[in-house]
């Protein structure tokens, strides 16, 4: 039933099936109409009642059936709520889907091309689609707020201006080819085009000025995100007093790099050292993938399990206007696994040192080797575990734990490359803070040294960033743009690590000296993909 699903939902979601590496559905387009999000939703209830009324075989069954109801659930919920055609954020929502599924498609040969122009073509009946889906939520009342309909619509303009030129500018294929992708670059240039003019002369004016999604709608979004019922209450009580213990050992590794100069002036010391710069993105791109390729064959046998078909995992460039993300491999293994890297525009100097644990975090042991693993289950999970089930707060704590294990393993040797660990894990914490805090409008606690007693606001959560964190002063105003557009996503880095690190030290305490923690790492990823209260009790079996 499961392996059905997967079928009819790739089908209906062909966007989905790419980004999954499902294959049959390249020159598709997803329907994010009105019409597209009820079929989709039509599907769900017929599933989770099917699957929720089945008898399980076995554990692994019983396990496979309490996944697939949760995530299930959890997309009804959002449908319920109007939420999924109201979407609309500067980071993950459709605008950025419908562009950025071309990343992914093979460029290889005529046919891979071809394919590529029939895609462009039906992106003007793709954006259409997703105009009309925006306007029905607008009709019912559900707008994004400003911020995330402008800074859209600025995402489409700068597309429309470059990005599908670009994609196809190197396509090396027969005269009438040519005039197809030709015709498709027109096509989806004037599509998001008008998607710009759309966004700001007609949603726009309805879009609340107000960031805040409140109480109801951010725990809705926050069990989407986690997998879990959890308190936000104690998540932004958690969030602050890890923040405080990550803060104070920052400052203790800074002072060693450049004594009494505190952590920004530490950084702007590693900033300038030559030993951590490398020169053009392809530099850049060639250490990326060096490190990668160390990390994987150092890491083999020894403390994971690394299966020979995710040897291979590629580091790119990612197209400007993105953040750094990594795409899995498709289910044939014919994609790889890759890693894309987004660096700053107008920049040739790209710092190493903060990127260190990156490499970590996307790759071996971070997300190539969650994922990978879960692909090459086919004997033990099914379809829906293995390609299409996601939980952020499963992935991305998984990501964080890898970076954390790193440094036990004695990965990071230097203070340069622990003091970029310490700067990521600082800023995921600060993302739990700020993230509840604004959606919650909650007041600062007494004690933090920051505006201690006012409630929060985009302004502030600007604030802590650029004076307690070592973000790029460039990067914050699209960091509070991403929190403010995806409420309850930013804060599951911290929440899913929080949950593999309990779990491992609970099997490790259970087990003694016996404990192994190749065997710990194996099966938990073995289990594919889940929810965090089914991750913490599975776990707790192991």
């Amino acid at each position: 039933m499961c392996d059905d699903y997967v079928t009819r939902y790739a089908d209906l979601d062909p966007v989905a099936a790419t980004v999954r590496g499902i294959a049959g559905h390249e020159s598709r387009l997803t329907d994010y109409s009105p019409a597209g999000h009820r079929a989709r939703s039509d599907l769900n209830t017929a599933a989770l009642g099917a699957v929720s009324a089945a008898r399980p075989r076995d554990a692994a069954e019983a396990t496979a059936r309490t996944v697939f109801t949760e995530r299930v659930r959890r997309e009804m919920e959002i449908h319920d709520a109007g939420l999924d055609s109201a979407a609309l954020n500067v980071i993950e929502s459709p605008v950025q889907l419908l562009r950025s599924v071309f990343d992914l498609m093979p460029t290889r040969t005529p046919a891979d091309w071809a394919v590529i122009a029939s895609r462009l073509a039906r992106v003007p009946a793709a954006v259409t689609g997703l105009r009309d889906g925006l306007r029905h939520a607008a009709s019912r009342g559900t707008v994004a707020a400003l911020r995330q309909v402008t800074g859209c619509a600025a995402q489409c303009d700068s597309w429309a201006a470059g990005y599908f030129a670009t994609l196809t500018a190197d396509a090396d294929v027969p005269a009438a080819l040519r005039a197809d992708l030709d015709a498709g670059v027109r096509a989806a240039r004037a599509a998001y085009s008008g998607l710009a003019r759309f966004l700001r002369d007609e949603l726009a004016p309805a879009a609340p000025l107000r960031d805040a999604v409140g109480a109801d709608t951010y725990r809705l979004w926050l069990r989407y995100f986690t997998g879990a019922v959890l308190d936000p209450a104690e998540v932004y009580a958690w969030g602050w007093q890890e923040f405080l213990t990550i803060e104070a050992e920052l400052r203790q590794v800074a002072d060693r790099i450049a004594p009494g100069a505190g952590p920004r002036g530490a950084a702007a010391v590693l900033n300038a050292d030559p030993a951590w710069l490398a020169e053009g993105a392809e530099a850049f791109r060639r250490w990326a993938q060096e490190l990668s390729d160390t990390a994987s064959a150092e890491l083999r046998g020894s403390h994971f399990d690394l299966p020979g078909p995710l040897a291979t995992l590629e580091n790119r460039i990612a197209p400007a206007g993105g953040g750094t993300y990594y795409t899995g491999p498709s289910d044939d293994l014919s994609r790889p696994g890759r890693v894309w890297w987004s660096l700053p525009a107008g920049r040739t100097h790209h710092p190493t040192w903060r990127k260190v644990t990156t490499v970590y975090h996307e790759g071996v042991p971070g997300h190539h080797l969650q994922v990978g693993t879960a692909v090459l289950r086919a004997g033990t999970l099914n379809r829906f575990q293995r390609l299409l089930c996601h939980v952020s707060a499963h992935s991305e704590g998984w990501a964080l734990y890898a970076e954390r294990l790193m440094r036990e393993l004695g990965h990071l040797k230097d203070d340069a490359s622990l003091m970029g660990m310490l700067d990521a894990q600082l800023f995921r914490a600060a993302r739990v803070v700020i993230d509840t805090g604004m959606h919650l409008e909650l007041p600062i606690p007494a004690g933090v040294g920051f505006h201690e007693g006012e409630r929060w606001t985009p302004g502030l959560g600007r604030d802590f960033l650029l004076t307690r964190t070592l973000i790029d002063p460039g990067a914050v105003d699209e960091e509070i743009d991403r929190y403010l557009g995806w409420p309850g996503q930013a804060p599951s880095y911290k929440l899913g690590e929080r949950v593999w690190c309990a779990s491992r030290d609970e099997a490790r305490r259970r087990h003694g000296p016996a404990f192994d923690s190749r065997a710990f790492h194996s099966h938990a990823l073995g289990l594919g993909a889940m929810g965090l209260d089914t991750l913490r009790e599975s776990l707790a079996a192991l």
